[in-house]
């Protein structure tokens, strides 16, 4: 035989020598199965046979470019990939070119589905081959799923004080951290999720008590019940939340980043400003950590200072897989766009001034630690300095985040939000957490319920959402070419506000 397909499932290496007893000289065997290897050499010497595996579907299995971006290989390489393969076999079966016929020993209805599983473990001890599970009823064109029974929490009569939520996403973060925050507000309802799959949302439902749960996006925002949503999603999809959000009319709360590009920055500032003063809804980014409770206390010691300050800021970040969501380009932007952010915004925040110029210059092998170890110097507009050390190369057990401001005769630290110390006039002052680290989460969602409720002084300006979104983006160019960059808001949102719309879609 020229080639030897071994699709067997066996701890025995069996298969692979019978492959060789039967193949010829220079033959191929292929294990697609997963089968022991102990192979006899004698045979696959003699013969000088070439032994293959066969990843699972074909090429472009485990390929996160093939899988997850939609890149094909180029032509002159692999055609046959896993996705042909599989559209193969769907065709065959059209076809009636394949009959599974006798393979299948057992069909179940779907109220049935936990016997077939019985089966498939082995509880029911009964021999089985192919296990078929079987849907009835009719298709239904909604992607919405109501609840029943229906949470204790109902959605209040309309009104321009209600704050009735719609979440796109339902991740980790958004399941561990940023739903809670939501749930402990007395005058937050919760009443659609909608994520990437039914699973996940509908779970996150029943968890949380939201009313709705769906994948359908236009189906959240389009709800009448809903004025507020809520953006956890992964980061490229952002901005084009954003944008569809507040042209219906609905208060944004996007988790950071707010974007990943400047042209995504400038077309959300358009949209943003076009909207009358009057019937515009509110913008928040999730820079939480302004609002904690010690970063409070250090803004009020600070606040007497007339003076520029000096401002330290180290993350302890440490490093992530280089396959990891964040650290691809099209969907997380990297690590400096996703998380850095915050720390810009924080720095703005304690110095009571917008970043008018930044440098950053890389540490170490950029492959190694995939760009994400990183120094970068912040200049602010009334003359203080700032440096940030994202540090990727540390010890994850050493604590992440360590705040240091001087200027005016004192001296402030904050240390990883839970202890902060206070020095002036020779006299020293320590606070401490008790109980928990509150990097502000639940606090900043208070207070963009707040201003929902009663519209006077926004949360964190709209003006300097923009301005540490961008600073952000000039230290992810500065990484690249080490040249100092300025940040010039002002210019920016100018230059936004007169740009026409260069791509309406994005807002139907």
């Amino acid at each position: 035989m020229d080639s030897v397909l071994i699709a067997a499932e066996t701890p025995s290496s069996d298969p692979v020598n019978l492959a060789g007893s039967i193949a010829r000289d220079r033959a191929v065997v292929v294990a697609v199965g997963t089968v022991g290897m102990d192979i006899e050499r004698k045979a696959y010497y003699e013969k000088e046979l070439d032994f293959r595996i066969s990843r699972s579907y074909g090429p472009g299995r485990y390929d996160s470019a093939y899988e997850q971006k939609g890149r094909d290989y180029p032509i002159g390489y692999i055609r046959w990939t896993e996705n042909r393969n599989m559209e193969a076999f769907v065709g065959f079966l059209a076809e009636r070119k394949i009959n599974l016929s006798p393979l299948i020993t057992h069909r179940f209805p779907i109220e049935r589905a936990e016997s077939a599983y019985e089966l498939i473990a082995g509880r029911s001890r009964e021999p089985f081959l192919g296990v078929v599970i079987q849907y009835s009823g009719t298709c239904s064109d909604t992607r919405t799923l109501t609840l029943a029974p229906a949470p204790v929490q109902g959605i209040p009569a309309a009104g321009a004080k209600r704050v009735s939520v719609g979440l796109f996403g339902a991740g980790g973060f958004a399941t561990s951290t940023l739903i809670p925050a939501m749930k402990a507000s007395s005058n937050t309802f919760l009443v659609a999720v909608c994520a990437a799959t039914g699973s996940h949302a509908q779970h996150a439902a029943r968890k949380f008590g939201f009313h709705n749960s769906t994948t359908d996006e236009a189906e959240l925002i389009n709800n009448p019940e809903i004025n507020t949503v809520v953006i956890a999603t992964r980061h490229y999809l952002h901005a084009k939340q954003v944008l569809v959000a507040l042209a219906a009319g609905k208060n944004v709360f996007c988790e950071k980043p707010l974007c990943l590009s400047e042209a995504e920055l400038r077309e959300i500032v358009r949209a943003y400003l076009e909207i009358t003063a009057a019937e515009r809804p509110a913008l928040m980014v999730g820079f939480n950590r302004r609002f904690a409770p010690m970063t409070a206390r250090m803004k009020s010691f600070l606040s007497p200072i007339s003076e520029p300050l000096a401002l330290h800021y180290r993350i302890n970040a440490g490093s992530l897989p280089p396959d990891h969501w964040v650290n691809e380009r099209e969907q997380g932007g990297g690590r400096i766009l996703g998380e850095v952010c915050h720390f810009v915004d924080l720095l703005a925040f304690l110095a009571a001034s917008p970043v008018v110029e930044v440098q950053a210059r890389p540490i170490g092998s950029s492959a190694r630690y995939s760009g994400d170890n990183v120094v970068a110097s912040l200049r602010f507009a009334n003359g203080s300095e700032g440096t940030i050390g994202y540090l990727a190369n540390g010890d994850r057990a050493f604590s992440k985040e360590r705040i240091e401001v001087f200027g005016g005769g004192s001296t402030a630290v904050l240390d990883d939000f839970r202890r902060v110390e206070f020095v002036r006039h020779g006299r020293k002052e320590t606070i401490r957490s008790r109980w928990r680290q509150d990097k502000g989460h639940r606090a900043e969602w208070e207070a963009f319920v707040r201003y929902i409720q009663e519209p006077k002084e926004p949360p964190i300006r709209f003006e300097d959402l923009v301005s540490s979104t961008l600073a952000t983006l000039r230290i992810d160019e500065s990484v690249a070419t080490g040249e100092p960059l300025e940040v010039e808001t002002v210019a920016f949102l100018e230059t936004a506000r007169r740009t026409p719309n260069l791509n309406p879609s994005r807002n139907e």
